[in-house]
């Protein structure tokens, strides 16, 4: 058993012992040790588990429970914004002195202040209207158990003066029940030992000199941060002829021309081990990758140059080698000349990893999210502006489809939470002066259904949601714990399926409806038109998780063989 399944089990386990009836989940990743074993314990018959998408729902559920029960409930959610849409629940229960367990999970502590995804500061999150417990990060050491247990069976005992309590537990992966028979891992996964890290005085202007030497065969990626950094860094590719891997937020593909920008380079490195004359010697990352793991995969298979806002560099894996604020053309003699073949392999290997994934593709059936994040970005008019959810469809984007140079893209990528991203979306074209499009996932619909609540006496943006319904978390089918192993907890606590009717719940905030059953209805929803409109398009997410793994060994057969 691995440290954060132990630790989770022996938290489940005190929280039964100490008489918690009731606990609330809501589905999320870093949580996921939690929520499994939670599940395990509901199946049991030890407690009661009540399964909620949206936090603030989730910690109101919580409080009625308590009340009723007389008896502390707890609630367990994932990191970032998802703690604190609890706080109005814990505000509620701290000035009706009802007792309350927010079991909140958090990054471990060498991912902060490391611009890791979904990763904020919750100790003490709630202030004076909780009290904080934190826990330690589990490890495998003697007396861990009776820590645990200790610390619980505080909280609970602090719970039942009537007083809400954040239990802030640190998970480090893995987060779902393994095998593994090492823990932890090498600090360094590749011969040689321990790496370096260093850093370059911070600079005012974008005119700095390339200070560090980098070859050739150099890989650009792109993430989601400042603009002017981002142009700096493409001119850099587009001279150098280094290709680019680059987040749909980046707007790189706007930049020099495109700055190089691949079209399937994600998708590259999701795929596989990568060949020889596409293994980088070096890479440069510009802003805040937070979307593939392919990419993640790449870092520290080859030096890592950060060029990002000082003090605070997106480097959560620690593999950076150098760290700068700017990266520009003044001098470009740090850089070893430019490779031709380095370029035209990545453009060979992309072109022919585009032909494979549109084959695959087209002989799905419609739709699946891969297809509609490729006929979304084809069918946008020129210069539009597209709000792209949390969770899978930022993904499917930046997986398969063409970059466009003439579409603005916007994502709330700063924490990655769901909440909020209709609202978002709304403030976005009410802000824009182009056609305003967003394309979101059904519980980031459903989590944010009130951003389509507009006044009679209030602006009303130009936009078209179009909403991706799978019935429930797509995005959690893909990651460990979608696996076959784990199918008897999957769906009730990851999968959430609702069964809502979006027609009828957009024909309650007057809100235009259309249901796309087609490419061809996708593409007449989505022509420029006035007021706010829900394109809702269905799918079968049991298919999603299969799709994908054909996906990779598509693009790994075609194009890294």
């Amino acid at each position: 058993m691995n440290p954060s399944t132990a630790q989770a089990t022996v938290i489940v386990d005190e929280l039964v012992r100490n008489d918690v009836r009731h606990v609330v989940v809501c589905p999320g990743s870093r949580n996921a040790a939690l929520a499994m074993a939670i599940h395990q314990a509901d199946a049991d018959g030890r407690l009661t588990m009540h399964v909620r998408i949206d936090e603030r729902s989730a910690g109101f559920l919580a409080l009625g429970l308590s009340r009723a029960s007389g008896r502390p409930t707890a609630v367990a959610c994932t990191s970032g914004t998802a703690a604190a849409n609890l706080h109005p629940a814990v505000l509620e229960a701290h000035h009706s002195g009802i007792g309350l367990l927010m079991i909140t999970a958090d990054r471990p502590p060498e991912l902060h202040g490391s611009g890791a995804n979904q990763t904020i500061d919750q100790r003490g999150l709630f202030g004076s209207a909780a009290v904080a417990v934190e826990f330690p990060v589990a490890e495998r050491r003697e007396g861990q158990n009776q820590v645990w247990r200790g610390l619980v069976c505080r909280a609970v005992a602090q719970a039942e003066t009537g007083r809400p309590v954040q239990v802030n537990v640190p998970f480090r992966e893995p987060l779902v029940p393994t095998f593994e028979p090492r823990w932890p891992e090498p600090l360094d996964g590749r011969a040689g030992g321990l790496r370096w890290t260093t850093s370059s005085a911070p600079v005012t202007m974008a005119g700095s000199r390339v200070d560090f030497r980098l070859p050739a065969r150099t890989l650009m990626v792109f993430g989601s941060g400042r603009e002017d950094r981002a142009q700096a860094a493409a001119a850099v590719a587009a001279s150098a002829g280094w290709p680019a891997v680059a987040e749909p937020t980046s707007q790189a593909a706007a930049l020099s021309g495109g700055a190089n920008v691949l079209r399937c380079g994600a998708l590259l490195l999701a795929a596989g081990e990568l060949p020889e004359p596409m293994r980088p010697e070096a890479v440069v990352v510009v802003g805040r990758p937070t979307l593939s793991r392919g990419v993640r995969g790449l870092m520290g298979r080859a030096p890592v140059y950060g060029i990002g806002d000082h003090p605070q560099w997106t480097d959560p894996q620690y593999v950076a080698s150098h760290v700068r604020g700017w990266l520009d053309l003044d001098d470009m003699s740090q850089v070893d000349g430019v490779d031709a073949d380095w370029l035209t392999t990545w453009r060979h290997a992309d072109a022919v990893a585009t032909n494979a994934i549109e084959k695959l593709l087209d002989e799905q059936e419609w739709p699946t999210g891969l297809r509609l994040a490729i006929e979304v970005m084809d069918a946008l008019p020129t210069d539009a502006a597209l709000f792209l959810g949390s969770s899978n469809p930022v993904r499917d984007i930046d997986l398969v489809a063409e970059p466009r140079s003439d579409v603005r893209v916007y994502a709330n990528r700063g924490v990655a939470g769901i909440d909020g991203n209709v609202s978002s979306a709304v403030g976005m074209a009410l802000a824009a002066d182009r056609p305003a499009y967003a394309l979101i996932g059904d519980l980031t619909l459903l989590h944010d259904l009130n951003g389509l609540l507009i006044g009679p006496s209030e602006n009303r943006p130009n936009l078209t949601l179009i909403v991706h319904n799978d019935d429930g978390g797509g995005i959690f089918t893909l990651l460990e714990q979608g696996a076959a192993e784990y199918k008897n907890s999957f769906e009730r606590i990851f999968g959430t399926p609702h069964g809502a009717d979006i027609e009828s719940l957009c024909r309650g905030y007057h809100v235009d409806y259309v249901r796309a059953m087609s490419g061809g209805d996708l593409r007449a929803a989505l022509k420029p038109g006035r007021g706010l409109r829900v394109v809702e398009v269905r799918s079968n997410r049991a298919l999603l998780r299969d799709l994908h793994g054909r996906l990779r060994a598509t693009v790994a057969e075609a194009a890294l063989r």
